[in-house]
């Protein structure tokens, strides 16, 4: 029981409040390491690409042989991209129909 406060109700309220704020705060972690992340692929995909058309102009510019590393390397940077920005988070509500799903199997 808190002191001062009948019932402790204010030690209760102030902790259920920080919960969701730490959540919040541990999402925003997550979603900025993505980002980030990210970020460190794109600069990788450009450097190395680069390099690989570079050589590949530097001996004769035949067949282009990159564009299979700057294709296929290409859609995973996109594929990445929308993991990233673009899908949704898992909410609270995903999370319960999951659980109601999960009881209508059984």
């Amino acid at each position: 029981m808190a002191r001062g406060v009948p019932g402790g109700s204010l030690l209760a309220m102030t902790t259920n409040q920080l919960e969701p704020a730490s959540s919040e705060r541990e999402q925003a972690l997550e979603r900025l390491k993505k980002r980030r992340d990210f970020q460190g692929h794109v600069v990788a995909y450009l450097v190395v690409n680069a390099a690989l058309w570079g050589i590949w102009a530097a001996t004769g510019a035949g067949y282009p042989w990159p564009a299979w590393v700057t294709g296929g390397w290409g859609i995973g940077l996109l594929l990445n991209a929308w993991e990233v920005y673009m899908r949704a988070p898992i909410t609270e509500a995903d999370v319960q129909h999951e659980i109601e799903r999960l009881h209508h199997q059984h």
